[in-house]
């Protein structure tokens, strides 16, 4: 894991004066990476399927509850036309078409049942998010060097400064998550360096 600080500036020129600050300190361009980051609620993040469905919060219409109502209406609507021309000693033939054709209208009722079922119930998910929108520059940095990094970055107009432990790859934060509650840099977020 690296040690990463952040800032969030307003606009792409402002973080690019911001990160020319930090290469005339000594922070070489490996180090320096600029990123947009979404508004809240816009960086399409969603739970898997099967984590909701295994925490019961299936989104109305899933695809696998619609295909087990379809499956056991299918089995059901089978047997049913079966056991009724068979009563009446139908001919093979036409056993197998009532199978079919129950087995077809079975499926249509359990897809029918199972999508009414699921709109009836109204999940929610919801994502608690705390960063604000902007250019973030993160700066791959060390314990001797992160307070020089940090106050070049608030020096040069960014705000919401933070830090994080993360994956630096390739000269950018590899790891970073837009939806997790930054570490604030409390100390130099308010105070003067």
């Amino acid at each position: 894991m690296s040690l990463i600080v952040a800032g969030r500036f307003t606009t792409f020129p402002a973080a690019e004066a911001a990160a020319q600050q930090l290469f005339q300190r000594g922070f070489v361009e490996e180090d320096v990476n600029l990123f947009f980051v979404n508004p809240r609620g816009q960086h399409g993040r969603h739970a898997a399927a099967h984590d909701l469905r295994t925490a019961g919060t299936a989104p109305p219409g899933n695809a696998h509850g619609a295909t087990l109502g379809a499956t056991l209406g299918a089995v059901a609507g089978a047997v049913a036309g079966v056991a009724i021309f068979t009563a009446f000693a139908a001919s093979l033939p036409v056993v197998v078409l009532a199978a079919g054709i129950g087995a077809w209208l079975g499926a249509r009722v359990g897809v029918f049942v199972h999508q009414r079922r699921s709109t009836t119930v109204h999940h929610e998910i919801v994502h608690h998010e705390w960063r604000d929108s902007g250019v973030l520059v993160a700066v791959h940095v060390c314990e001797g060097n992160q307070r020089d990094a940090a106050a070049v970055l608030r020096e040069a107009g960014g705000t919401d400064l933070e830090r994080a432990s993360g994956h630096w790859q390739q000269g950018r934060w590899a790891d970073f998550d837009p939806t997790t509650t930054p570490v604030p840099l409390g100390e130099l977020n308010q105070q003067p360096v």
